[in-house]
């Protein structure tokens, strides 16, 4: 069962969650639980291995953690006081059982399991030469190439094989990994992908946000910093730096859209920044206006932001139905056309002959947005302006979020006219990339060294994109050869 929402297609979805607790007696429910917070992260499939000190157990399955780890019967078939967890928006390899995480592998030194979150940009070129190799691999998720690279390092300890492998790797990837020796957490060296570490007594965790933190009762501890590897084993922890130091590039999406309202990165509140970017928006983008409303849930904080900085009333425009799901309705064209109303109902006594302005996070494809204003034409509205808490999406991630191919990307296909004119808007506008580093406490975006990875608005990608290089390389080849024939 697929529990993605089926029209949940003009945003960018969430990546993955992960979630590690190391020295607590029935781990695994403490994972279940922090997964429960991270659910927004990937609502697919979710997994928990746990480790007893003699045997790993695992069980993994297709849709959300409540219905799936909420029985005492999996709780206690997972035992240990080791237990890592994954919940899946898949963005590499197919949606199916053998791709959901934690993978798991019985090596030489023993049991492996891991779970990531992240996109490993070279995988193909790795699979390429490991399969020629002899490895026969198990699923088409990226993350088993590293598991691989592990098995087939020449280096004599686990640690050092492990720390081979990620040298081989391009890409994004927080990680969180169980032997029989311990937990090994890290991120990569750009640290594009988020890691918290918290503590609860002497249990330490490992989560994406801090908000997992939060619901199981964990303080916050730090952040587990770009290119560091943080080791526990036998309840006392260590840290090492394997990797060249480099200026780091975390996602700046996690603060637009990704990341949960209640969550901290980087010392920043998501919340906050968020109403940063809503009062950026107004002063860039003024509009007279009777409203500002909202298109729940992720465009909240930026109307707040927007009400607040100019003066528009903050009003519930459009409500929202929480109920709907892919096992409600099936898609289908028409079906498709009805559905945004059946998650989204215009509040129709309080738009009729209002000017309203609209606040979202992003446009992706440009269809829900679309239905939307459409919404609020047939509610009566006398204007419809359409505001978004964050630069035009003309270019596809290749870190771990489900972005469209670049060509389905309505900000890479028109201009802003030609975008007002598509969702059928009186105008549109989005926040500068510079008033986005603004919210987040920058001047401005710097040139040549921004602080953020934010390769999807301006296409300045921090890694090489090897995989995406290469199938490039072949498609043009390919067209070539048509025009020669």
């Amino acid at each position: 069962m697929l529990t993605t929402h089926p029209f949940d297609d003009d945003h960018l979805h969430e990546e993955c969650g992960i979630f590690g607790a190391s020295g607590s007696e029935g781990a695994a429910a403490l994972v279940a639980l922090g997964l429960h917070a991270l659910q927004h992260r990937g609502q697919e499939a979710a997994g928990i291995t746990s480790f007893d000190g003699h045997v790993f157990h695992t069980h993994r399955a297709m849709g959300h953690v409540a219905g799936n780890f909420d029985r005492d019967e999996v709780i206690r078939a997972l035992a240990g006081d080791v237990a890592c967890g994954h919940v899946r928006y898949s963005t590499t390899g197919e949606t199916a059982l053998r791709n959901v995480q934690p993978l798991y592998a019985e090596l030489q030194s023993g049991g492996f399991a891991i779970a990531h979150n992240g996109n490993i940009s070279n995988a193909m070129r790795l699979r390429r030469e490991l399969v020629r190799r002899g490895s026969i691999f198990q699923s088409t998720s990226d993350t088993e190439t590293i598991i691989h690279l592990v098995a087939t390092s020449q280096y004599r300890t686990l640690l050092d094989k492990f720390i081979d492998a990620l040298k081989r790797v391009e890409g994004a990837y927080a990680l969180i990994v169980m032997t029989p020796d311990g937990m090994i957490a890290c991120r990569d060296p750009l640290g594009i992908r988020p890691l918290v570490m918290g503590k609860l007594g002497e249990t330490y965790i490992f989560a994406s946000e801090t908000v997992a933190l939060d619901v199981v009762g964990a303080t916050f501890e730090r952040s587990v910093e770009p290119g560091e590897l943080v080791i526990v084993q036998n309840g006392e922890l260590r840290s090492i730096r394997p990797f060249e130091q480099v200026a780091a590039r975390p996602c700046i999406f996690e603060w637009v859209y990704f990341s949960r309202p209640d969550s901290i990165v980087d010392d920043h509140s998501i919340y906050s920044v968020r109403k940063n970017i809503g009062a950026q928006l107004a002063i860039e983008a003024p509009v007279d206006a009777d409203l500002v409303i909202p298109v729940p849930d992720s465009g909240v904080p930026a109307a707040i932001g927007y009400a607040q900085e100019s003066g528009i009333p903050f009003e519930l425009g459009i409500i929202r139905s929480h109920y709907v799901g892919r096992t409600f309705i099936q898609p289908g064209d028409k079906v498709r056309h009805l559905g945004v109303k059946l998650k989204h109902n215009a509040n129709r006594a309080l738009i009729k002959g209002r000017k309203v302005v609209l606040i979202d996070d992003s446009i992706v494809r440009g269809t829900t947005s679309l239905k939307i204003v459409q919404m609020m034409r047939e509610a009566g509205a006398a204007e419809v302006h359409m505001r978004i808490a964050s630069p035009p999406t003309r270019h596809s991630c290749f870190y771990g979020v489900d972005t469209p191919e670049r060509a389905k990307l309505l900000a890479a296909k028109l201009d802003l006219g030609g975008m007002t004119d598509f969702i059928h808007a009186d105008s549109l506008a989005f926040v500068s990339i510079d008033g986005l580093y603004k919210a987040l406490g920058e001047t401005e975006r710097t040139e040549g060294r921004p602080r953020y990875c934010d390769a999807c608005f301006t296409g300045d990608y921090p890694t090489t994109l090897t995989d995406h290089d290469e199938s490039s390389a072949v498609d043009q080849f390919a067209m070539l050869a048509e025009r020669v024939n």
